[in-house]
């Protein structure tokens, strides 16, 4: 049995009994039930996850997921390409976005190699698990193969598992790639069966003919390809992304791990919706971090029944959101195990007899 199917297999759903349990604890705390609203549904979440009990974090961490794109050849961006090469350097040695907002709360951030177009350097701290140097233009054929789709999955599955043994019990999703969106779009107008219009953004900065010719490049992609959307390896092939494929095996692997995960913006939620059209009980281990500025975002998070913690007016990727997220998260676990119930607090100031 290969090692995607395997790990699909591994994921089960958790329990509306442990969800309840956790509920009606929280509702007993000394407030009025429901007062501290989302945090209260994220305690009971997580709850759910570790079969009714409220999980200790150990370790939190976000895993960057690092592929360039072949079709910014049809001038759907205005970065250039080496950015993806400089910035996932940059990850190992903290000077990015994301690893910024990472040691402000106390995460960890792991770089991995999925599809860069350059090699790197071994001894750059970037984890080396390439598939291949970046996607073919997806306006001109696949993006890849169906068996470097599978591949990019399982590298993602790979590193995330070796984290998780490594004791980070809180995950979330981040990429770099210059022109992720595209391909983001085009998995999910397939999914939606929309027009790519509806669901097309300005991503890292649009190139001369603005957000209506990326999503004619994106239009053309998909009716060159014609990819079988109840067939999500064969969207991901046509119209995907290396690094897309490697956050949606991350995510499985959480899942198939009972690790929550935390996913970041745009990218990371349609490769969360991947995994969940392998396996729909993906849904019950991930939670939203941030509404990301892209159309599409909003989209893709209420078809996994996601809701967003933070409105941030972000678009920066790479994770940021995702940790930003995760004070919230210890927060609402921390209410859960600290504050006393209504019946605990009266009893304290009744009157010794």
């Amino acid at each position: 049995m290969s090692l995607l199917q395997q790990t699909i297999e591994q994921i089960t759903a958790t329990t509306k009994a442990n969800y309840d349990k956790a509920e009606n604890y929280i509702d007993s705390l000394a407030k009025p039930p429901k007062s501290l609203g989302k945090l209260e549904r994220i305690a009971a979440k997580l709850a759910a996850i570790h079969d009714g009990e409220f999980p200790k974090i150990h370790k939190k961490e976000v895993i960057v997921c690092a592929g360039d794109h072949g079709v910014c050849d049809e001038g759907v961006t205005t970065n250039p390409q080496s950015v993806t090469v400089f910035q996932t350097l940059g990850f190992p040695k903290g000077t990015t976005g994301v690893c910024a907002l990472a040691k402000s709360v106390g995460a960890e951030v792991v770089a991995v190699d999925v599809g860069v177009l350059e090699d790197l350097p071994a001894d750059s701290g970037v984890i080396l698990k390439k598939v291949k140097y970046g996607t073919d233009n997806m306006a001109k054929g696949p993006a890849m193969s169906r068996d470097e789709a599978i591949r990019s999955i399982e590298v993602g599955i790979e590193v995330a598992t070796q984290q998780i043994k490594n004791g980070v019990n809180l995950l979330a999703t981040g990429e770099m790639g210059i022109g992720n969106t595209t391909p983001s779009a085009a998995i999910l107008s397939v999914l939606e069966d929309c027009d790519p219009l509806e669901v097309t953004g300005f991503g890292a900065g649009v190139g001369e003919g603005g957000i209506a010719y990326k999503a004619e490049v994106i239009r053309k992609a998909i009716a060159l390809n014609q990819p079988n959307r109840d067939d999500i390896i064969d969207v991901l092939a046509k119209v995907g992304g290396l690094e897309i494929g490697a956050m949606a095996g991350v995510t499985l692997a959480a899942a198939a791990n009972r690790v929550p995960l935390v996913v970041d913006g745009y990218i990371s939620t349609v490769a969360a919706l991947i995994a969940a059209e392998l396996n729909p009980h993906v849904q019950d281990y991930v939670l939203a971090s941030h509404a990301s500025e892209e159309p599409g975002a909003k989209i893709a998070a209420a078809r996994l029944d996601i809701e967003p913690m933070l409105h941030m007016n972000m678009r920066l990727g790479e994770g940021s959101g995702a940790v930003l997220a995760f004070p919230i998260i210890e927060a609402a676990l921390s209410m859960a195990t600290t504050m006393v119930t209504l019946e605990q607090a009266a009893s304290i100031i009744q009157p010794k007899v």
